[in-house]
Order: C-alpha cells, then sequence, then structure tokens
C-alpha cells in the first residue's frame, strides 16, 4: 500500500509524520488510536530487550531493524506526550543533548580529559547526584528494570556512599549463610517467607557479580543461553533415537546433558 504522498522524504520527519498519522483519531490506525503510556510501555520493554538480544548474538543484519523498532518506541511516547500537552519529541531531543553536554565537561566544557574512565565514572555520578538534589541515595533507579540489574545499580549506589563489603570474602560469607537459611527453612517457612529468603539469597548473588566485576544480568543471559543449546541437543539426540524429552527419563538425559557440555568444550 502506497505511503501519503505528503510524507516527508526520508529521515526522522518521516518517522514523525508516520506516527502522527497512525494516531490521528479521524483517520489513523484503531489499535494505535487506543493506546496510552502504560500499554505501550511493555512494548517500550520488550523492544530494549530485542536490541540487547541482537547485540549478545552478534546478530549485526538484526541489530538496525531491532534499534528502529526501540526508536519507534521513544516516537511514540513522545506523540502521546505532545497530544496530552506534557512536551513533544523536541523536547525529549533537547533534554538528552542537554543532559550529555552537562555530563561530559572535559569533552564539552574546561575540565581536563586527562582522566582514567573510572574516574570520569565517578564524576558522571556526582554529576547526577548534582542534579538529584535532595533525594535519598537510592531515589531514581527505575522500579521497572529486571530484577537483577536493578539490584546491582542499588547496590552500586549504595557502595559509593560508603554502604559496601570491603570484600569479596565477606560476600561469600554472606552468601553461605543466606544459603544455609534457605536450606534449613525450606520445610517450615511459609511461602511468602520462603520466598523472601530465596530474594536474599539473589541479592547477595547480585553482590558477589558485582564484587568480582561481572554483569549479573549477562551473565544468567549466557546461562539460559548455554542451558537452552544443551536441551536442544539433548532433543536432537532423543528424535535420532525416535524419542522425546517425554518418553525419556533423568538419567538418560542427564546422561545426554553431560554428553552435550563434553561436545562444547571438545576443541
Amino acid at each position: 500500500m502506497p505511503l501519503p504522498s505528503d510524507l516527508p522524504p526520508a529521515g526522522i520527519d518521516r518517522l514523525l509524520a508516520i506516527m502522527a498519522a497512525l494516531r490521528d483519531p479521524r483517520t489513523g490506525c484503531p489499535w494505535d488510536i487506543e493506546q496510552d503510556f502504560a500499554s505501550i510501555a511493555p512494548y517500550t520493554l520488550e523492544e530494549a530487550h530485542e536490541v540487547a538480544d541482537a547485540i549478545e548474538r552478534q546478530a549485526w543484519h538484526e541489530l538496525k531493524g531491532e534499534l528502529g523498532d526501540l526508536l519507534f518506541q521513544t516516537v511514540y511516547h513522545s506523540q502521546m506526550a505532545a497530544e496530552a500537552g506534557h512536551f513533544a519529541f523536541p523536547d525529549v531531543v533537547a533534554a538528552i543533548c542537554d543532559k550529555m553536554i552537562a555530563r561530559h565537561p572535559h569533552v564539552f566544557g574546561a575540565d581536563s580529559r586527562d582522566k582514567t574512565a573510572e574516574q570520569q565514572t565517578r564524576d558522571w555520578e556526582a554529576q547526577k547526584a548534582r542534579e538529584r538534589g535532595a533525594m535519598r541515595t537510592l531515589d531514581g533507579i527505575a522500579a521497572s528494570l529486571p530484577a537483577l540489574t536493578r539490584a546491582l545499580k542499588l547496590q552500586n549506589r549504595a557502595a559509593r556512599v560508603g554502604f559496601d563489603w570491603p570484600s569479596t570474602d565477606q560476600v561469600l560469607d554472606k552468601l553461605v549463610e543466606e544459603a544455609r537459611e534457605v536450606t534449613e527453612a525450606r520445610d517450615s517457612l511459609s511461602h511468602a517467607e520462603l520466598t523472601g529468603e530465596i530474594g536474599d539469597l539473589l541479592f547477595v548473588m547480585a553482590n558477589l557479580a558485582r564484587h568480582l566485576k561481572v554483569d549479573p544480568e549477562a551473565a544468567l543471559r549466557a546461562a539460559n543461553a548455554k542451558f537452552t543449546r544443551r536441551f536442544a541437543r539433548i532433543e536432537d539426540w532423543l528424535a535420532e533415537a525416535g524419542k522425546a524429552p517425554a518418553d525419556s527419563d533423568l538419567d538418560e538425559m542427564d546422561a545426554l546433558w553431560n554428553r552435550a557440555k563434553a561436545e562444547e568444550k571438545a576443541p
């Protein structure tokens, strides 16, 4: 179907015009017209994760499209904001430009560029703290972040004001303590209490990853991918024998798992 002839020929103006046309209350798409910030927000998160997934898989041929989908989410929210009289897309662009300039005085100002990446990170956080003003230490960390990522950000923010274990050994001790509490209480706690204990254990795991300079979200994504890959090999080998996983048992599948693990490690 040809696009309307009055659309801009290219660039961000074309995308903005497409979005405005989709939301036009008289001639737009009924689905798009019905949406609001809350209904679109899950799609925004999904698109951000799909960008991360394409990068994780180094699927560069897919990344262009995924970035376009994510950009469209920004345009979508900006269009709804403009309709409500809050702000428009140019305001979004101006805000991020101003922020980047303010947070990079070593590039756009008089500060020296002769700093390590670590020092520049500290300066960045100091500037963010000045922007937050009288906010509490942990304010401003989005509650909708993936839980492991948010745990990492909370711990990093607390560590910057001195609330942190000084060594990895103490984190490991706390990890053992939390695991022991789960083991000891699993048969006596209510489901809500057990959920709390598991949460404490996961929080300490995120802290251990932070101390070891490992991104826990990336580590778990890699573990998920590895599990998916190895289980697929189990299914392949079972299929060669004319079987499905439901026709197998744990002993057989565990042996095939070890075979898949050895296959991956083989030179």
